[in-house]
């Protein structure tokens, strides 16, 4: 089985080949460049150098989020365009999963955490047993707070990983009451090659899905998209504040010239 991942869905921009259990190439930057810039590029780097045979690909594997919405936006738009020229179905991998996957056999709870802004962090809770992965909380928009008493309750040992870590360290430290580490930086970032080989086991399981009908996962709406809810809100307040002072029998204020 040979599989594409692309990984997109935050400052780091990543392309890999997998191949029956090897990766046999991976290229990824963690720079503050557009991933309109860097993901193709990278994909026809990877190809040349290893004398892809674009035939010979299985299926493409992309992380589907959450994570930046343009990253994924861009990651997606790539590996839409390349399932669509080249017939090959797509496997959505969720990012945090992804992240988690290349932490094989830690003994301790996996917690990524992605800087989401606004408070929160985009969280997932992981742990490998017995050779196995499982996923014990999916991917979420939370506080942090919220993550952290339940790593305390859990009252187990947890290790950190992803670029909300630096972001909530304080946090960690302040409140977490059981032992914990950060993964180091070889293994705390998005990478294509764990996409790709989380990506390959879904698609043995059946879970390849035709290029058209992939869709990231954002798991809330975009800044754009909550700036207009609340503009739209404000106005909505404001015009039912002058309902009711029109019921009341108060002169409505004005907000605009009349209309003759």
């Amino acid at each position: 089985m040979k599989i594409l991942g692309i990984e997109s869905a935050s400052l780091v921009a990543s392309a890999a080949i997998w191949e029956d259990d090897i990766l046999t190439a991976e290229y990824t930057v963690d720079f503050k460049k557009t991933h309109s810039q860097t993901l193709l590029p990278m994909i026809d780097e990877i190809s040349r150098m290893t004398e892809l045979d674009t035939a010979s690909l299985d299926a493409i594997a992309v992380s589907a989020g959450p994570g930046s919405f343009t990253g994924l936006r861009i990651g997606a738009a790539t590996a839409k365009g390349l399932g669509l020229a080249l017939d090959l179905p797509l496997v959505a991998v969720p990012t945090l999963d992804a992240m988690a996957y290349q932490c094989f056999d830690a003994a301790s709870l996996i917690c990524p955490i992605m800087d989401a802004r606004r408070g929160q962090v985009y969280n997932g809770l992981y742990r490998w047993e017995g050779g196995a992965f499982q996923v014990l909380t999916p991917s979420r928009a939370v506080d942090m707070g919220q993550v952290i008493e339940e790593l305390n309750a859990a009252g187990e040992p947890v290790l950190f990983l992803g670029d909300g870590v630096p972001v909530q360290m304080e946090n960690i430290c302040a409140q977490l009451r059981v032992p914990w580490q950060a993964a180091p930086a070889f293994m705390n970032r998005e990478r294509a090659g764990a996409v790709a080989a989380l990506g390959a086991k879904l698609f043995r399981e059946g879970k390849g899905m035709p290029a058209e009908n992939f869709a990231p996962e954002y798991l809330r709406a975009s800044q754009a998209e909550r700036t207009r809810s609340e503009k739209t809100s404000s106005d909505m307040a404001a015009v039912q504040e002058e309902i009711r002072e029109a019921e009341a029998g108060i002169t409505v204020k004005s907000y605009g010239p009349r209309q003759e």
